[in-house]
């Protein structure tokens, strides 16, 4: 017996024009969006504090009228822009972090130039952050230092840690920060020395081309940014949607290159020989122990990174020798724990909560 329901003829010609106004929107705000420049994303104010080759120390201006005693130095990784964390006003991890009364600064970094192609990873960790760290001490007059490092920002961070483990660092909080490399499947993969001769590479091109690095991470989800632009096409006429999509995907582009003789001592140390996991490391003669890091210690890791998997993440906790430490685990991506309405409902009250108390 057949049950269906009967066509309905009459309501044929509403279905088509609903579709064709439907088409005509889309259209519309497609040429809207190729048009327009898109939000304006790192407007929250703030001050050069300190620029040299490929750094910059900015200093944001304070959004409270108390103010925490021991500042911040957030490290970023050096592939990726410090807007991440400074969005638009209302999703800005920096407006947020200054609302609530912290003394932000941020160690941002720019493209190296040719000639910079020899610098190392003792240029970051024993040069670049101790001169930043000085810099902070001396603008705010505090001795001690709170360090947030995101992703590899987490690791540079890490080194300088265990080296000056005397030094003015009073909290270190790590985001997404890999240890174990050869738990980074693809990009172990990828660089697997068997195949990749990074000699050869480093010593034709100098430094590592931004569209390698871009490359590198759309190989972890080969159909994600196809997906994103459907996605983008079906939510076309969502402002808050496209908005949203704008920010995060200009980010997500805006890959640095890394400094040649700098990314040479990655693959080999970190991704070839594990050194870090294994308790091998050293920068620049110094040898790396994570277990001389003391200082009251934040990971927050996430749930479906596939950035920094948490088989990579987890043994940072273990490793360190602090008596107060933690890892916290959040849903999300390796973006989405950091930035946007997800981080801003988790990671973010978190992390004041967690830092406050330690910040007088």
């Amino acid at each position: 017996m057949n049950t269906a329901a009967p066509l309905d003829l009459a309501s044929i010609p509403d279905r088509i024009q609903s579709e064709v106004q439907r088409a005509i929107q889309r259209s519309i705000k497609g040429v809207e969006y190729f048009a327009s420049s898109g939000p304006s994303l790192g407007s929250t104010p703030k001050d050069i504090l300190h620029a040299r080759g490929t750094l910059s120390l900015y200093h944001y201006r304070p959004l409270s009228d108390e103010i925490y005693r021991v500042p911040i130095l957030i490290v970023m990784a050096t592939t990726n822009r410090g807007y991440i964390l400074d969005m638009v006003p209302g999703q800005s991890f920096i407006e947020y972090l200054l609302k609530r009364g912290y003394d932000v600064y941020m160690l941002d970094w720019t493209p190296p130039k040719p000639e910079e192609k020899c610098l190392r990873m003792e240029d970051y960790v024993l040069d670049f952050i101790p001169d930043c760290i000085r810099r902070v001490q001396q603008d705010s007059g505090e001795t001690d230092v709170s360090v947030i490092g995101y992703c590899f920002g987490g690791v540079l961070s890490l080194l300088y840690g265990s080296i000056f483990a005397d030094g003015a660092m009073k909290n270190l909080i790590c985001f997404t920060t890999p240890i174990d490399f050869h738990e980074m499947k693809l990009f172990h993969n990828f660089a697997d020395r068997r195949y990749f001769d990074v000699d050869r590479l480093v010593d034709s091109v100098g430094n590592l081309p931004p569209e390698m690095i871009l490359s590198s991470f759309d190989m972890l989800r080969p159909a994600s940014r196809v997906t994103s632009q459907v996605q983008l096409w079906e939510n076309i006429w969502n402002d808050e949607y496209v908005r949203s999509y704008r920010m995060f995907d200009r980010w997500a582009t805006d890959i640095l290159p890394l400094a040649g003789e700098y990314f040479r001592g990655i693959i080999k140390d970190l991704m070839w020989d594990n050194k870090l996991y294994e308790g091998t490391m050293s920068v620049g003669g110094r040898a790396v122990d994570l277990s001389r890091i003391k200082v009251p210690i934040l990971h927050a890791v996430a749930e479906h990174d596939h950035i920094v998997p948490y088989e990579a993440a987890r043994h940072l906790i273990p490793k360190v020798g602090s008596k107060d430490k933690e890892e916290v685990m959040l849903k999300g991506g390796h973006v989405s724990l950091v930035a946007g309405p997800n981080a801003i409902k988790r990671l973010w009250p978190q992390l004041d909560a967690w830092l406050g108390g330690r910040s007088i």
